[in-house]
């Protein structure tokens, strides 16, 4: 963290589809220069004036123009923030020199990146020289992946509590979702795709759960590519976003000393019941209308008309079970993930005592992010049995 920087957080792309939602919740909870001071960025001054206008903030909220393709614009924004949240993805075409230039200056980064071949990357190039710096560097801070990193940590902490410690076996599965994609994260899904064809030895980080989780690999886990009937919970069938999202539990494992053993196994699937996710969260192809394009989203009504219910299943080696769910009040995408992302931007520049690296925010945050995002965000963590 930058302690001695003009802001806590600067929010850069605060005029796209995403980043206009991180400056409208902080405008409407924290207002300017009070107990937040955060400043928008973005490319145009002119779109960034308009977007503050519109969503209602405060006229003298701090604007800031930067280039992704201007390093020297990059670097003289990292320097007036101790945290950089950043919407302008795909990560992999406009996010490299933004992580390299705050791992340098000791800035904190907080992304929304479900690239894990480039998340990869950036942990083998910057990991050393964030440590070094102080700057604390997340990825996935949204619904990739903080529900499903979080909840896992929650259940781990409930098997704890009830069962005597960890369990070594935890099941995500989906209850209920509804909302929509935006076009960026069908972008960056597009931009994966071609970096593998590109560079064909990207397929084996993409397809391992231990993608992550460099200098360790794990025992064999579930793959959830197929549909059928889980003993514990009924009929499932895959979910798009478990590619993902277990790369991210697995390195939040090792981050934490193996808090949930070395043997640990997890899966993500969705129940396969009438209220189990809209289309696209099994298949993007199955979006109504498409994929949209970059910029376009769920409307206000549809975003506030969502929600998610992920049951977490805590399995013990004698068979005892715990367990727990996570809902989000939201559309998960972008009405939740907004919310995540601005709230965990708090909780990290309130946290010195987390030293520098590339983090996932639940290994970096862990309970004191669980409590935040109940009382600001949304999130609902609750013990089932």
């Amino acid at each position: 963290m930058n302690p001695a920087a003009e802001f806590d957080i600067i929010v850069y792309g605060a005029t796209g589809y995403t980043g206009r939602l991180v400056a409208e919740h902080l405008a409407a909870r924290y207002g300017v220069g009070g107990e937040v001071k955060w400043a928008m960025a973005g490319r145009s001054a002119a779109k960034l004036a308009e977007v503050r206008d519109e969503i209602g903030a405060p006229k003298d909220t701090p604007l800031i123009v930067a280039d992704a393709s201007n390093a020297d614009s990059v670097s003289a924004m990292v320097n007036r923030a101790k945290a950089i949240i950043t919407t302008v993805g795909p990560y992999q075409l406009y996010g490299s020199d933004l992580v390299a230039a705050c791992a340098k200056a000791g800035t904190d980064y907080l992304d929304l990146s479900g690239e894990p071949n480039w998340m990869r990357q950036m942990i083998d190039a910057h990991d050393a020289a964030a440590k070094a710096s102080g700057a604390r560097i997340l990825h996935s801070v949204g619904f990739d992946s903080v529900p499903f990193e979080l909840g896992v940590y929650f259940c781990q902490e409930t098997a704890k509590a009830k069962l005597g410690g960890v369990v070594p076996r935890v099941k995500g599965r989906v209850r209920g979702m509804q909302g929509g994609l935006s076009g960026g994260t069908a972008a960056s899904g597009a931009a994966t795709m071609a970096a593998i064809q590109k560079d064909p030895s990207m397929l084996a980080i993409m397809m391992s759960p231990f993608g992550l989780t460099p200098g360790f690999q794990g025992p064999a886990q579930p793959t959830g590519q197929e549909a059928g009937e889980d003993p514990d919970v009924g009929p499932v069938a895959p979910f798009m976003m478990a590619v993902i999202n277990s790369k991210n539990v697995h390195r939040s494992n090792l981050l934490m000393g193996h808090a949930y053993g070395q043997d640990f196994v997890y899966d993500e699937m969705v129940m396969s019941s009438p209220e189990s996710g809209g289309p696209g969260f099994t298949d993007m192809a199955s979006l109504p209308g498409g994929v949209p394009k970059p910029g376009d989203g769920p409307t206000k009504a549809e975003r506030e008309a969502g929600f998610y219910d992920i049951l977490f299943v805590g399995i013990a080696a004698d068979g005892r079970q715990v367990r727990v769910s996570v809902k989000g009040d939201m559309d998960p995408g972008y009405g939740s993930t907004s919310k995540m992302l601005a709230e965990a931007a708090i909780c990290l520049v309130r946290a010195p005592d987390v030293a520098g690296g590339v983090w996932t925010p639940g290994a970096a945050l862990q309970g004191r992010l669980v409590d935040r995002l109940q009382t600001h965000a949304g999130l609902s963590f609750v013990v089932e049995s």
